[in-house]
């Protein structure tokens, strides 16, 4: 019974006590996986790097033999799991939460987190983002379907598990939220909003409880600027424009050229090109923020910032582009702290280099995050939490908007995630009445009063209907193997040979479904009714007639 009206709250798109504590439950669902996987990509890689130390005679051959292995092993786990789902990373999730109320297959779940493992430490040039939202939405909504929650809810259950699972990984509870709302929801809504912020909350409460207090990117710290300089931040911005533009087209490239290529032979062609490439330049490998911060304090040279910047780049884009599962966030955001410590060198007869380098990293990664994703707001949150710096704000609005004016609307760039969504054929976009019914569950809608009878004589109906003439009737027919249900109304067409009754066939819709899935059965005869059912569908839970979804449509348009 109590399970039973805690449904019955949860159809309804309001803030309440019972989504927030779902909110609650899906963030430590969701969070405590992310911990566990990160924790098994610290070990996997520090076991494999003292095995293969002890077995290699040459570091080269180690930063060759890693990804090599990591993609045979990845290829292992999907031929386990099926190839058909290996359908991983953030715009897979952003097509389920869109058209399949953030419902994540299982098997997909099981590819992303030891692909994504085996990818991260196996040095690709990925980002542990990708597997954080997909594990993160999976956890989160199998809670939901566990306890057949309505769609609706579940869709709010996959943001909540999204959230905590992008602040679990970089511990950056407001950035999560925006990220939520500005790249997967896409809509600001406050029934939305407050359990995404509570799970987002429960993701950073845990992982420093794991991991400690210490953000992504605090050991960066931030400059006092001359006020000159933010002249230079708008061309800053405008050369972030371009690098993203460059970034996003030839991760395209990559994708639309090798589609032919057997999955296989594309993963194995990502491991040799990561593998000869890090033989050379042991610094280009993986997407690790510390050692990009290692980098800078060794004092590097122009000529070595722009190769490793040239080498983060290329593996990036054919990591991603040839089917490594891992995510782009972290990749860009280190591509943006190199190119903001290079685009930082023709001030360096004006400023102190050394000084400015975190700054300059700092904006790079603003640049390039908004001119990416198309999300200014959720790149300036990223930026300010993950360096400890609320002073970051101004200087990096300075970047952001030329930055993203100059991909969009001089560059012709969009947004990553919707490409790679167009290119995989996966539907993103609803129309405004599908996302507004999708907001309210059948069961907030549904009438139960209505007089139902079973195989009666239509004299029988027509007799009740005379005296209540307003009453929703229901008759109920049985044969030796299935059960129907017809509506049942007075005919009111003029003509003058009509039958007293009309009958409409109801069809049934599942308790957990939306307004959205009525609609579609109603829309074409503007008339007539759903029934819904539980668990089993001969068994009727209430009615809802094509008026009772006009007052909601009604409601949706004014």
């Amino acid at each position: 019974m109590q399970l039973s009206a805690l449904r019955q709250e949860l159809a309804h798109p309001r803030t309440s006590v019972q989504v927030c504590l779902l909110g609650i439950v899906g963030g430590l669902i969701a969070a405590g996986l992310i911990i566990l996987f990160r924790l098994c990509v610290e070990w996997v890689q520090e076991s494999a790097l003292g095995w293969l130390t002890q077995v290699l005679p040459h570091p080269w051959l180690i930063w060759f033999v890693m990804p090599v292995g990591a993609v045979l092993c990845i290829l292992a786990i999907a031929y386990i799991t099926g190839f058909r789902h290996y359908r991983l990373g953030i715009p897979f999730v952003i097509h389920r939460v869109k058209h399949h109320y953030g419902l994540i297959p299982f098997r997909t779940t099981v590819n992303q987190f030891f692909g994504g493992m085996l990818a991260l430490a196996g040095g690709f040039v990925v980002g542990r983002e990708g597997p954080s939202v997909h594990l993160g939405a999976f956890g989160s909504s199998f809670v939901g379907q566990q306890l057949n929650l309505p769609y609706n809810s579940i869709r709010i259950l996959a943001g909540c598990g999204i959230a905590a699972g992008i602040s679990a990984s970089f511990n950056t509870p407001f950035a999560a939220v925006i990220f939520v709302m500005e790249v997967v929801l896409r809509e600001y809504k406050i029934h939305i909003f407050v359990p995404v912020m509570l799970a987002a909350a429960i993701g950073s409460v845990l992982t420093r409880m794991v991991f400690g207090e210490i953000n992504e990117l605090s050991f960066l710290a931030i400059a006092a600027f001359d006020e000159w300089m933010y002249f230079y931040f708008i061309l800053f911005g405008i050369a972030l424009g371009g690098l993203a533009t460059l970034f996003n087209t030839q991760l395209m490239r990559v994708m639309q050229f090798f589609r032919p290529v057997n999955m296989g032979l594309r993963l194995l062609l990502a491991a040799v090109i990561t593998g000869a490439v890090g033989t050379f330049l042991p610094e280009s490998l993986g997407s690790s923020f510390a050692n990009v911060d290692h980098l800078f304090h060794t004092h590097p040279g122009t000529l070595l910032l722009l190769s490793i910047l040239a080498a983060k780049l290329v593996l990036a884009i054919f990591a991603i582009g040839l089917g490594v599962p891992g995510g782009i966030i972290g990749p860009v955001m280190v591509i943006g702290m190199l190119a903001g410590a290079v685009l930082l060198m023709p001030l360096q007869s004006l400023v102190d280099v050394d000084e400015y380098t975190s700054s300059f990293a700092l904006l790079g990664v603003a640049g390039m995050l908004t001119a990416v994703l198309h999300a200014p707001l959720a790149a300036l949150s990223a930026v300010m939490e993950l360096s400890y710096s609320p002073e970051i704000i101004l200087p990096a609005m300075l970047v952001i908007v030329p930055a993203y004016v100059t991909a969009t609307q001089f560059l012709g760039n969009r947004s990553i995630f919707i490409r790679q969504l167009d290119y995989q054929n996966l539907p993103y976009a609803v129309t405004s009445i599908r996302e507004a019914l999708e907001k309210t569950g059948v069961l907030a809608a549904m009438t139960t009063e209505y007089k139902l009878f079973l195989d009666a004589p239509e004299q029988v109906i027509e007799n009740y209907l005379s005296e209540n003439p307003t009453y929703i009737v229901v008759q109920k027919t049985r044969t030796e193997l299935d059960v129907s249900y017809k509506l049942v109304q007075y005919d009111v067409s003029l003509d003058h040979n009509a039958h007293p009754l009309s009958y409409f066939a109801l069809e049934g819709v599942s308790s957990q479904a939306t307004l959205h899935e009525v609609y579609e059965k109603l829309k074409n005869g503007r008339n007539g009714a759903v029934y819904i059912y539980d668990q089993s569908e001969k068994e009727i839970k209430g009615v809802i007639t094509w008026n009772i979804l006009q007052t909601f449509l009604l409601r949706v348009q004014y």
